[in-house]
């Protein structure tokens, strides 16, 4: 829901009739705005992905790495 303000009175040097190029500004800058939000969720939900990836990969080393020193213990 937006909120709507009263139009103030064209000043001098302004003309009345500019709301199109008003409205084609705001709708340009609320553009920009959405798509730095969704650049910047996007670069979060990667960094968050890679970090578990990261955190994913060194458990499983650490678990074969564990894994095959019971092997060894039990050959000897």
């Amino acid at each position: 829901m937006s909120v709507q303000y009263p139009r103030e009175r064209a000043t001098a040097g302004e003309k009345p009739g500019n709301e199109p190029e008003e409205v084609r500004l705001q709708n340009a800058s609320k553009q920009i705005v959405q798509n730095a939000i969704l650049q910047a969720v996007r670069q979060v939900s990667q960094e968050s992905q890679h970090r578990e990836e990261r955190i994913s990969d060194s458990r499983g080393h650490i678990q074969l790495g564990v894994g095959e020193l019971t092997k060894k213990h039990e050959k000897k």
